[in-house]
């Protein structure tokens, strides 16, 4: 009896009792992976900040948004009014007083920190001596009590034995009296807070400074470029993110300015230092309109959104 052979299998098949187990992940996929399981682990590490962040930023950000809504009273009843805060807001003159004051002490303010702070980043970025004692010292204003420099600045103000004034004296020029002159009280409550202030914009402004390389520098001084000329077409271009992060945080700081204006002048002289935070606070805890206040709070909150996204957008032109 003849033996019948099996068929014969086709060149280039898989014999029938191996199973084709599909191909393990590339190296583009374990990639992914990886990074997916670093984002969710960072994720994990932020986690409880940012749901203090939605609870305690978002949650009465979200809340005044409501009560602006409504007639709000002391007595804890209220009653819902819809946009008519708002409206109310646009036809009330002391509004826009305020918000024009609160933008002229801006325009003053900003340009002058900013200015201030430069010039400290660039002299302490050349200089070698004592430059962790200046340093320090430059920021020392920053975290003083904003009442107490307040305080020692309207001492220094005061017309009679004021500290400017005496050397004014000296000099031979009469008083002045600059808390107590329409034309003079915003540039100097701006002054004193640009003392106050300008030293956070500088340590931003020279950790800018110190992150540009050397390189560049010693390659434009080779080309015979001097000081100025490598300070304005080498360091500035170079410095522009840095620098537009530093105006747009201290316009954000100028717009809620409140506290030197309440203890330096309490709004005055004839309401020339009354601002748009100083009109919050009347509205609210003086006259007990806490619906009128929360619409003024979520207009600043609108004007401060608008400066941050001004910011995300051109530091993010920037970069790209």
């Amino acid at each position: 009896m003849s033996r019948v052979a099996p068929p014969a299998e086709p060149r280039g098949a898989a014999p029938r009792d191996v199973v084709l187990l599909p191909a393990g992940p590339g190296p583009a996929g374990r990639r992914r992976t990886r990074r997916r399981r670093e984002a969710l682990a960072g994720l994990a590490f932020v986690a409880p900040m940012l749901v203090l962040f939605a609870v305690f930023r978002f949650g009465p950000t979200a809340g005044a948004a409501l009560l602006s809504l409504t007639d709000y009273r002391l007595s804890g009843e209220w009653d819902f009014i819809g946009a008519a805060n708002y409206t109310r807001l646009l036809q009330d003159g002391l509004f826009w007083q305020s918000l024009g004051v609160t933008a002229v002490y801006t325009a003053l303010y900003v340009p002058m920190t900013v200015l201030l702070a430069l010039a400290t980043a660039v002299l302490l970025h050349r200089t070698l001596w004592l430059r962790g004692f200046f340093r320090g010292l430059f920021f020392l204003p920053y975290v003083t009590s904003v009442v107490l420099a307040a305080v020692i600045w309207k001492w220094i103000y005061e017309v009679e034995d004021g500290l400017l004034n005496a050397a004014l004296g000296a000099l031979g020029s009469g008083p002045v009296d600059f808390l107590g002159d329409e034309s003079l009280v915003l540039p100097s409550i701006a002054a004193a807070a640009a003392w106050k202030g300008f030293g956070y914009s500088m340590l931003i402004l020279l950790a800018g400074l110190q992150s540009i390389p050397r390189e560049v520098a010693e390659a434009a001084t080779i080309d015979g470029a001097g000081s100025w000329q490598r300070f304005r077409w080498v360091t500035l271009p170079l410095l522009r993110p840095v620098l537009f992060f530093v105006l747009v945080i201290e316009a954000i700081q100028s717009f809620q300015v409140f506290d030197a204006m309440y203890v330096m002048t309490a709004g005055g002289p004839v309401r020339a230092s009354y601002s748009l935070v100083y009109f919050l606070y009347d509205s609210g805890f003086k006259f007990f309109d806490f619906g009128y206040a929360s619409a003024v709070g979520l207009v600043l909150f609108l004007v401060v959104l608008v400066f941050s996204l001004i910011q995300r957008r051109l530091i993010g032109r920037e970069e790209d």
